[in-house]
């Protein structure tokens, strides 16, 4: 495993890190067995950065991480999110009363003291507008709730403006082969501040990994199922807002280009890592073999350029016009 610098935060977290919303829900059901395998499997390969929400399984997702913690002795950096059991999910909800609630929950669940860093969860772009949200984090921080704080964001331009709040140390944005955007100007901007990078959805739902067919089912619990359009939250989270045929006939374009013994998730991970500005990639996994495949992927040798041109020219004429300007 490779580390790199996460923002001013002073940590090295592992290149490949952990994104743990599978194992609350949303993704088909994983057992409690399976998540626990998964997540040591991770850490046996290196990984020391976790990314968790409270809302992930109703904070099943946190929980679990917390009974795998306590069997294990290596320092892991935990992160989850703030913001999205707000029900309606408003602007306003963004207040101290809310918030220090979630975070008092979040401390609970993962059984700690003190959060590593807590994220805003995707809020309405206001939040980016609402100076007082930021300063409350500010207090939590004073008061020792927690010691960094974040985003999560769906666009490139929340991004941008969050980092006008001097103590934001990340972002976390959608970054993929199907979701290239954030490298145009987002990422040289979040470089010169020093802000920390997770790339979520790294796999856009699965349609890296290169399994997924249109005889693909998804069961009734799985996003992939029920948030194609949009429904349930943001559609950008469900295969990056690509349409799923658009994203099977690029997957076959990009099939040529994966190295022999290498599988298509780890040549998706390692592309990611070619932009130095992201300072880890969060993969998800439900189950053991998922997580050390992932973790893997950080050991394979670098991309040539001849190779990164042909992604980006399969990204122009498959992916670009459906998303590149919506995010």
């Amino acid at each position: 495993m490779n580390y790199r610098s996460f923002g001013r935060t002073g940590w090295q977290v592992s290149e490949i890190s952990f994104g743990a919303w599978a194992l609350g829900a949303d993704w088909g059901h994983v057992s409690e067995e399976d998540a626990l395998d998964a997540l040591n499997a991770a850490l046996d390969e290196g990984v020391n950065f976790i990314d968790t929400a409270d809302v992930y399984g109703d904070g099943r997702s946190e929980r679990l991480i917390a009974q795998m913690l306590q069997q294990r002795s290596e320092e892991v950096h935990v992160v989850t999110k703030a913001g999205r059991r707000l029900n309606p999910h408003l602007a306003s909800g963004y207040n101290r009363q809310n918030l220090t609630a979630f975070i008092e929950r979040s401390l609970m669940n993962l059984n700690v003291e003190t959060l590593d860093l807590v994220q805003l969860h995707c809020p309405p772009t206001e939040v980016y507008y609402m100076p007082q949200t930021f300063g409350v984090l500010d207090d939590l921080v004073q008061a020792g709730k927690i010691k960094y704080y974040g985003v999560s964001v769906e666009k490139v331009e929340e991004a941008i403006k969050a980092m006008e709040f001097p103590n934001v140390q990340s972002v976390q944005i959608i970054f993929n082969i199907f979701r290239q955007r954030p490298a145009e100007l987002f990422f040289e901007l979040a470089k010169q501040r020093q802000v920390g990078i997770l790339a979520r959805v790294p796999l856009a739902s699965g349609l890296l990994t290169g399994k997924m067919s249109r005889q693909t089912v998804f069961t009734a619990d799985d996003h992939r199922n029920y948030n194609r359009h949009g429904e349930a939250f943001d559609v950008g989270e469900t295969f990056s807002g690509v349409d799923y045929e658009s994203g099977l006939e690029a997957v076959e374009s990009l099939r040529s280009l994966v190295p022999e013994g290498v599988t298509m998730a780890q040549f998706a991970l390692r592309w990611i890592l070619m932009l130095d500005a992201v300072s880890c990639v969060i993969p998800g996994a439900k189950n053991r073999q998922q997580a050390g495949d992932n973790a893997r992927a950080a050991n394979l040798p670098a991309f040539s350029p001849e190779t990164m041109a042909q992604i980006e020219a399969i990204y122009d004429e498959t992916i670009r016009e459906q998303v590149h300007q919506r995010w």
